[in-house]
């Protein structure tokens, strides 16, 4: 039986993250399409792991990534409407038990675009 991965989720003016905290992660497969993003996995007790989260609003499935490391697979959506807040992340205007919002993350966005493009530099060259 598969069963969601605990998500974290946290909004920026030109992208969305979203962290799978899935440790020891093997089998990754992400799919980012331009509303909906589907997450599969297994840990390293061989659980299998699966989210489809339909997004609240249009990302450029061309210009999304992912990085997998040891703890979480993170996975960074860039944005149709740059500097259009999200209040959620889901179409639906429902909590599903396994997504809270990543506080360590969420800051105010005046004058966040430098450490947001360092953060995305970060990532992509992996």
């Amino acid at each position: 039986p598969r069963q969601p991965a605990k998500t974290l989720w946290y909004d920026r003016p030109r992208y969305v993250y979203l962290e799978f905290c899935v440790e020891g992660s093997s089998d990754v497969k992400v799919v980012i399409e331009d509303e909906r993003l589907v997450f599969s996995c297994r840990n390293a007790d061989g659980v299998e792991f699966y989210n489809e989260i339909n997004l609240y609003a249009r990302v450029n499935s061309k210009d999304s990534r992912e990085k997998r490391s040891d703890r979480s697979i993170t996975c960074f959506m860039r944005k149709w409407k740059e500097k259009v807040a999200w209040p959620r992340i889901t179409k639906e205007n429902i909590k599903p038990a396994w997504l809270s919002v990543d506080f360590d993350n969420w800051r105010d966005w005046e004058g966040d675009e430098e450490v947001e493009r360092a953060m995305v530099e970060q990532y992509a060259e992996v």
